[in-house]
């Protein structure tokens, strides 16, 4: 078996799967990506930072509205109250830099100001989704760029727990709120993160049309696929992915005080309408 046979097989978590996919190297560094929760002390540099920012902003961005920005953190008390914010996570605390990818509709409206130009298209709900497409696209980019580099990293949904606290600590004007979180730093090699296997691709390939029966052959795939992954990592996974997804989106109280993001986002100045 080739490495790259090895690396993609992995990515599916099948042992026994046909590899006919093109190959590159960049491809091959995309199927090697994880999320890492454990971090040395070593710093990200301001140079690896430029690097990340330089191919974030190499992303697309909808009509180059550019509605996006980032806020790079190093403070240790900055990132405490952070990790409080998504719920008490220590990695949020122990990387060395933790960016928070902001939607970003202010530039736009003090641009709007400064010329003395109506901005009231700001207030529909199309531009809130520019501006979270926007910071999504560019911090991948920044994800892809940082493995590159050597740097290991874990986006951080939890900076959507509450909002208004994170628009406070990071200083952010009315229409800027966080869309996630992104721990960036040197992996612990004593504690290492695993490639987690995704779905086959007949869950998520759909060819001409949508098709939501066919996709259950391939589901119970994934679930035997899931359940390896458990009992290699030691998880104490009850039930398969399945079960595990179905729970959490089970009812308002599974989603971590995200229940309230509209009300949130209304208070932010998105006016959603």
């Amino acid at each position: 078996m080739s490495e790259f046979e090895g690396k993609y097989r992995a990515r599916y978590g099948e042992a026994n799967m046909d590899v006919g996919a093109s190959q590159n190297a960049i491809i091959e560094q995309l199927l090697t990506h994880k999320s890492v929760r454990a971090y040395t002390d070593t710093p990200v540099t301001d140079a690896q930072l430029d690097a990340m920012i330089a191919a974030a902003q190499s992303a697309a961005s909808s009509s180059n509205l550019q509605a996006w920005s980032v806020v790079a953190v190093r403070d240790q008390a900055t990132r405490d109250a952070l990790a409080e914010c998504a719920g008490g996570q220590a990695h949020v605390r122990k990387a060395p830099l933790q960016l928070v990818w902001l939607a970003d509709l202010a530039r736009l409206e003090s641009l709007a100001k400064q010329l003395d130009r109506p901005h009231e298209a700001l207030n529909y709900t199309e531009m809130f989704l520019v501006g979270v497409i926007d910071a999504a696209l560019a911090a991948q980019n920044a994800v892809v760029a940082a493995e590159s580099l050597g740097l290991s990293t874990v986006y951080i949904g939890g900076m959507r727990n509450k909002p208004e606290a994170v628009a406070e600590l990071l200083g952010l004007p009315p229409k800027v709120v966080a869309v996630f979180g992104m721990c960036v730093g040197v992996e612990d090699a004593s504690k290492p993160a695993s490639v987690k296997p995704r779905p086959p691709q007949a869950v998520v390939l759909h060819k001409e049309r949508y098709d939501l029966d066919g996709q259950a052959t391939a589901i119970e795939r994934y679930n035997a696929a899931m359940a390896r992954f458990y009992t290699a990592q030691q998880m104490d996974v009850k039930g398969t992915w399945a079960v595990h997804s179905s729970k959490r989106i089970a009812g308002p109280e599974t989603l971590s005080g995200r229940d309230r993001l509209v009300e949130a986002l209304r208070n932010r100045g998105f006016g959603l309408k």
